[in-house]
């Protein structure tokens, strides 16, 4: 069934409800990552180019159904107001009669942000009350928080059917298009990228991707897992003991499925993770020093066949990027992805926050602003919110 989007509405005036997802990386209560709330924009545009009345509402962090000062959405709205150069309300309340009148108030083409719904216990455990609340904002629902389309909280899911009309944003509608480009008969070879530090994070991800890549390279910590199951010396890395079995099942499912899987050859290692650690290039991994980040020699064989590729994925860096010395792995195969000829989507989480970091974001065909809900899709789980949408279209 295909997805309702807001691009399809004849608007003119209409009061809005529109989750988004602002859930931003802060630091000392400023925002250190604004693409989110950029990623928001053109939806938010295209409302106020229709005189709409716009409130929005996010969450941010895990406050656990009470308020924290330092997960409140004012800086998110403050940064909004700098991007739009506009007036932007906001609210102390997420729901209630005072933020109902709130939103009665806006002009035309005004925009409210609500304060963090997970303050509020209902948005996590899918209360329908909170849901009918929240819904009281807005004739119209519009969803542009794909980084959440895998939660069924009350604003993902519940507000749905309290609503009259209930659409996609533009950006949600963008990345189920790019995302169905990797499940959908991808152009051959399919290349897949999976780093990071678990394993266990990304099990049921490795299994459709054995069903569906050509091939596997595997970066990150979790790849002495992968190492440690093929019985080669890992030193002191980091490792999964209770996931290598696992790890070697998922080996001996590529190779039976004929996808060709590789692991790093050499290795940027030190005795303790660290930016001022002595660093070595290492094929094999001595006692007391753990693998950080791919060696130069994986880098260059990983972006080699991320330029044969037709199709790539990648989800997860290849070493400790957030420190320069542990960095250049995951920053040549970024550069690998921006080059090449292919259709590549870097899968959210820290693949999409390094290539930000990298100033290599614009040169990707897509990136993903949902890690994990990213990763369901290509899983090919039904993610909750998309679901709700499709339904209420009936």
């Amino acid at each position: 069934m295909s997805l309702p989007c807001v691009d399809e509405l004849e608007l003119n005036g209409d009061a809005v409800l529109m989750r988004v997802d602002f859930n931003v990386p802060m630091k000392d209560g400023k925002i250190t990552d604004d693409t989110r709330i950029r990623a928001a924009l053109p939806t938010i545009r295209l409302l106020r180019d229709h005189r709409c009345k716009i409130v929005l509402c996010s969450h941010l962090g895990r406050p656990k159904g009470k308020a924290e000062r330092k997960l409140s959405l004012e800086p998110a709205a403050a940064r909004l107001a700098e991007l739009l150069d506009a007036e932007i309300v906001f609210s102390p309340e997420t729901v209630g009669e005072e933020v109902e009148q709130l939103a009665r108030d806006l002009p035309a083409g005004g925009i409210m942000v609500l304060e963090n719904l997970r303050f509020h216990p209902g948005e996590q455990a899918g209360d329908d009350a909170f849901a009918s609340q929240l819904a009281r904002m807005g004739r119209i629902f519009v969803n542009d928080a794909f980084g959440a389309m895998h939660r069924p909280d009350a604003s993902i899911v519940g507000v749905v059917s309290h609503v009259d009309v209930a659409v996609a944003g533009l950006l949600v509608a963008a990345e189920v298009e790019a995302l169905q480009r990797l499940v959908d008969q991808p152009e051959r070879p399919l290349v897949a990228v999976l780093g990071g530090a678990k394993v266990s994070d990304k099990i049921t991800v490795f299994e459709s991707l054995a069903r569906r890549c050509d091939t596997l390279l595997i970066g990150g910590a979790m790849a002495y897992t992968f190492m440690a199951a093929r019985d080669l010396p890992i030193g002191g890395s980091r490792v999964e003991a209770d996931r290598v079995l696992l790890a070697r099942r998922i080996l001996e499912r590529c190779e039976e499925k004929g996808v060709a899987v590789l692991l790093p050859e050499d290795h940027i290692v030190a005795k303790e993770l660290s930016e001022g650690a002595e660093t070595r290039v290492v094929t094999t991994i001595p006692d007391g020093w753990m693998g950080l980040d791919i060696g130069p020699a994986t880098a260059s064989r990983y972006a080699a066949e991320l330029a044969k590729a037709k199709t790539a994925f990648w989800n997860g860096p290849m070493g400790v990027f957030e420190m320069a010395p542990y960095a250049k792995g995951t920053l040549a195969l970024a550069r690998a992805m921006a080059a090449s000829a292919g259709y590549g989507v870097v899968g959210g989480g820290d693949s999409a926050a390094a290539v930000q970091q990298m100033g290599l974001a614009d040169q990707m065909d897509h990136v993903s602003t949902g890690g994990g809900a990213s990763l369901e899709y290509i899983e090919g789980k039904e993610l909750p919110g998309l679901k709700a949408l499709r339904a209420k279209r009936g």
